[in-house]
C-alpha cells in the first residue's frame, strides 16, 4: 500500500535533500509543498499521512501547521526537520503533536532510524 509523505520546506534544496535520504524501495507517493499554507492544504487533501516539516518558513511556520493539524484534528504522522535544534523547540514540538524532530540536514541513517522506531519502514 502506498502512503502518501508529504516534504514541507521552503527550501528546495532542503526537499531534494529529504526526497533523496528516504529509503530505496518505500512505497510512498511524495507531494512537496514549499510553504505552510501548501503544507496544511496538502495534509486536507489526504497527501501527508506522512509529514516531514520544517519549522522556518514563510507565510505559514511549522509550529503553524502544527497546532492547524491538531486543531482539525486530521491524521498525518509529523516529523520535524531544521537547523534549529534547541531543546525548547524540540520540547515546544511534541507537545503539539510532532513525533520526532531531527536535525538538518538529515541523513539516510537517522531517518530510515526514526523511521524504523515508528514502524514506518
Amino acid at each position: 500500500m502506498t502512503i502518501p509523505l508529504l516534504i514541507c520546506d521552503d527550501s528546495n534544496m532542503a526537499r531534494k535533500q529529504v526526497a533523496k535520504a528516504l529509503p530505496a524501495g518505500w512505497d510512498v507517493d511524495v507531494t512537496f509543498a514549499t510553504n505552510g499554507n501548501e503544507g496544511i492544504q496538502a495534509i486536507r487533501a489526504g497527501k501527508g499521512d506522512i509529514v516531514f516539516l520544517d519549522l522556518t518558513m514563510p507565510e505559514m511556520d511549522g509550529y503553524q501547521v502544527l497546532e492547524a493539524v491538531k486543531a482539525e484534528g486530521l491524521d498525518s504522522m509529523i516529523i520535524v526537520i531544521s537547523g534549529d535544534i534547541q531543546p525548547d523547540a524540540y520540547r515546544r514540538v511534541t507537545r503539539m503533536g510532532a513525533i520526532e524532530f531531527i536535525q538538518k540536514p538529515v541523513s539516510p541513517e537517522k531517518l530510515q532510524e526514526v523511521l524504523r522506531k515508528f514502524g514506518l519502514i
